[in-house]
């Protein structure tokens, strides 16, 4: 009975008097400050999550699957067109195994993100679950702000990062942020044709050393995105920004999970798409149709592995940009 009532009971209310953040609170409010054995990541794809994927992230923080150890759990989104959304995660997230409790905050502003009731709770989590919405939102009003130190702090004291959709995008180190106008016309045709129309980056939010040197981008199959994945590549490399860049493609009902090695793993639907550029594109410029020559893309189906820290040398196959148009279908190897 007593894990039901923690199941289905729930606090709403704002963190403050004046405050804009709406919260949201289910379990233990007491802090359970467990030891810790994650510094994991849990990247999803958006459209249904992956609840082993969830439930990985939890027992690989706890160093277990069957004990007795609880985390609380802190899920962090941006205002949503349907308030109702705004606790979804909780209850599924409270039903599983060694989770003490679940909270969600929606905030919408630089200031909400340095509400220091907010960012207290923030660095008491043992895992951060960001939601899908909108990566502009993330990336303006988290990025050098007290919660963008109190989610570095989490994972410093072996704690865990999960995202979906936007939730996901902003993790790597390089985050196409859909901030400018037209942002949601973004197809791979389009940014194929002209990399650099309506597409803004930002950089360096939360710096993770795993993640480095990559892009995430998500809804792969549903919006067909691999081209436009391709594009912010090769802006990376062609802007400066690096030497060579990993793309990160997820599918709907997909998560990509990263242990504290490095070691990453596709679960649920799949594949999970990884798309290397590894020197300057033939052309990629401004009004100009994009050419870069010779992508590596590995398919990770369901169960595989991939490893990015130590990245492998074979396995993968080769597509080819050449004035917008890809050589051949780039979701298949022949």
């Amino acid at each position: 009975m007593f894990i039901l009532t923690l199941c289905f009971a729930i606090a709403v209310f704002p963190t403050s008097a004046q405050a804009r953040v709406m919260q949201y609170q289910k379990g233990n409010p007491a802090d359970v400050n467990p030891l810790l054995s994650g510094m994991v990541y849990d990247l999803g794809g958006g459209g249904h999550d992956v609840d082993p994927a969830i439930q990985w992230m939890i027992n690989q923080v706890r160093g277990c699957s069957n004990c007795a150890t609880k985390v609380d759990v802190v899920v962090i989104r941006s205002p949503d067109d349907d308030p109702s959304n705004d606790d979804a995660y909780n209850q599924p997230i409270m039903c599983m195994q060694g989770v003490d409790s679940v909270e969600t905050f929606v905030i919408g502003s630089r200031e909400d993100a340095n509400q220091s009731d907010v960012v207290n709770r923030i660095r008491q989590a043992e895992i951060i679950f960001f939601a899908g919405g909108d990566q502009c939102n993330y990336a303006r009003n988290f990025q050098r702000t007290e919660l963008e130190d109190a989610v570095k702090s989490v994972y410093a004291r072996g704690g865990a990062i999960g995202g979906t959709s936007a939730g996901a995008m902003i993790q790597s180190e390089f985050i196409y942020n859909a901030c400018l106008q037209g942002r949601e016309n973004i197809t791979s045709d389009n940014a194929l044709r002209d990399p650099y129309a309506d597409i803004s980056f930002t950089n360096n939010l939360f710096e993770w050393t795993t993640l480095k040197g990559t892009i995430i981008d998500t809804h792969f199959d549903v919006d067909e995105r691999m081209g436009r994945l391709m594009a912010f590549i090769a802006r990376q490399i062609r802007d400066g920004m690096a030497d060579e860049v990993l793309g990160i493609g997820l599918p709907e009902a997909t998560s990509m999970v990263v242990d504290q090695n490095g070691m990453a793993q596709a679960m649920g639907k799949g594949p999970v798409y990884i798309v290397l550029g590894d020197h300057l594109p033939e052309r990629c410029e401004p009004d100009r149709s994009l050419t870069f020559s010779n992508f590596k893309i590995w398919k990770v189906d369901n169960g595989q592995t991939f490893d990015l820290k130590n990245r492998p040398t074979r396995g993968y196959y080769l597509r080819t940009v050449n004035q917008g148009q890809l050589s051949a279908d780039p979701y298949r190897s022949n």
